[in-house]
C-alpha cells in the first residue's frame, strides 16, 4: 500500500475510534436514549452572592445558563428524555438566587419531564424548611404534566417541612421500558422514606432511579479541611439537613433504598471536594445498584446513553462552556471517574 494510502487509512481508523474532542456531542444511535443530570449550580454571580465588588450587578448563573441551554440544544441529537437536577440550586437561599434558578429551570418546562433533589443550600438546615424551593417549584408548577407522578403532603399540613414538591416522583417512558424517577431531599426524614417505600413499591413494575442530594463523599464527618479530600469515602454516614430527624446517606439505603429490587441507580452531588465518584452495589435481592455522585462546578454536567441492544450505560461527562468532554479535574485525574460505562440489563 502507498504511504498516501496509509496516511489517510490510520487518519480515518482515528477518526472513527476516537471520541469527538471539541466542538460538538456526536449524536446517539438510533435506539438509544439519554438522560441528564445537572449537578450543584452553586455558581451565582452579582447581587444576592456574598461577593461583595459584585453586589450591586444583577444576579446570574453562566454555568447553569450553558447547561441548560445544551440541554435544549442536544434535546433531538442526544435523545434526552429526562433531566434531574442533584440538588444544591442555589448557593445562597434567597429570592434572588431563586429567581436565577426558576429562569434556567424555565427552558424545560414542556420540553421534556425533570425533577428536582432539594439540598443543604436549598433550604434552612437544622429544621429542613424548604420554603422558597416550593415558592419557585411548587406542585402546582408540575401537577399539569402526565408524567408528574406527585408528591409528599406532611400529614400536619404544614408543607414548608418536606411537601409541596420537595419530594417528588416522576414517570416516563423509552427504549420500550417504564422508569420510576424519584427525588428526595437532602437526610430525608423517616416520613419522607416511609412514603417513599410505598411510591417503590406501587410501581414496583418499574425501573428506578433516585436523585437525592447527599450520597457519595468522605465515610465520616471531617474534622478538618484536607479531610474533604483524603479520608476514605463512599456512602456517608453523616448528614447535614433535618437535625435529629434526619437521615445519613447510609441510613436512606438501609431503611429503604436497598429493599427494592427495581432500584438500579442512585445520583447525588453536594460533594465539590470529591467532586465525581461511582461504585456499584447490590441491594437486598441482589440487583446491581450504581451510585454516582457529580459535584463539577464549572467543569461540565452527566449524558448518561442507555444502549439497550448493549445492555450498557455510557456515562459522559461534558462541559459546555468549553465545548468539550471533561478528561480529567484539578481535584479527580482519572478519566474512568468522568467517562465510563456501566453494565446494566436492559434486553434478555
Amino acid at each position: 500500500m502507498k504511504l498516501s494510502k496509509i496516511v489517510t487509512t490510520l487518519f480515518a481508523i482515528a477518526a472513527y475510534v476516537l471520541p469527538v474532542h471539541a466542538d460538538e456531542l456526536p449524536p446517539v444511535e438510533e435506539g438509544s436514549f439519554s438522560l441528564a443530570i445537572i449537578p450543584d449550580t452553586q455558581h451565582y454571580q452579582g447581587k444576592g452572592t456574598n461577593r461583595k465588588k459584585q453586589a450591586q450587578a444583577p444576579t446570574s448563573n453562566p454555568v447553569f445558563e450553558a447547561i441548560t441551554d445544551c440541554i435544549i440544544d442536544e434535546l433531538q441529537r442526544q435523545r434526552i428524555v429526562f433531566v434531574s437536577h442533584v440538588g444544591d440550586i442555589v448557593d445562597r437561599n434567597n429570592d434572588e438566587q431563586w429567581t436565577v434558578a426558576q429562569k434556567c429551570m424555565n427552558k424545560l418546562q414542556g420540553k421534556v419531564p425533570y425533577g428536582i433533589s432539594v439540598g443543604n443550600h436549598d433550604m434552612i438546615t437544622k429544621t429542613g424548611d424548604s420554603s422558597l424551593f416550593q415558592k419557585y417549584f411548587p406542585q402546582s408548577r408540575f401537577s399539569k404534566f402526565d408524567w408528574y407522578g406527585g408528591c409528599y403532603k406532611s400529614p400536619n399540613g404544614q408543607p414548608e417541612i418536606s411537601g409541596n414538591n420537595a419530594n417528588s416522583f416522576q414517570l416516563f417512558s423509552a427504549g420500550d421500558m417504564d422508569f420510576l424517577f424519584l427525588h428526595l431531599e437532602c437526610n430525608a426524614p423517616d416520613s419522607v422514606l416511609a412514603w417513599a417505600d410505598k411510591v417503590l413499591e406501587q410501581h414496583s413494575d418499574r425501573r428506578a432511579i433516585i436523585t437525592t442530594h447527599m450520597g457519595l463523599g468522605p465515610l465520616n464527618r471531617p474534622k478538618q479541611a484536607r479531610d474533604y479530600f483524603d479520608t476514605p469515602k463512599g456512602r456517608m454516614t453523616w448528614k447535614k439537613c433535618h437535625g435529629t430527624n434526619g437521615n445519613t446517606s447510609q441510613q436512606m439505603w438501609d431503611k429503604c433504598f436497598s429493599k427494592h429490587k427495581n432500584l438500579f441507580m442512585i445520583c447525588c452531588g453536594d460533594q465539590s471536594r470529591t467532586q465525581a465518584l461511582h461504585q456499584s452495589v447490590k441491594g437486598q435481592h441482589g440487583n446491581t445498584v450504581h451510585e454516582l455522585l457529580s459535584d463539577y462546578g464549572s467543569n461540565g454536567f452527566r449524558l448518561m446513553k442507555f444502549i439497550p441492544d448493549q445492555n450498557k450505560i455510557e456515562v459522559r461527562t461534558w462541559n459546555p462552556v468549553t465545548q468539550e468532554y471533561c478528561e480529567k479535574t484539578s481535584i479527580v485525574p482519572e478519566r474512568d471517574q468522568h467517562q465510563f460505562t456501566l453494565e446494566y440489563q436492559m434486553t434478555k
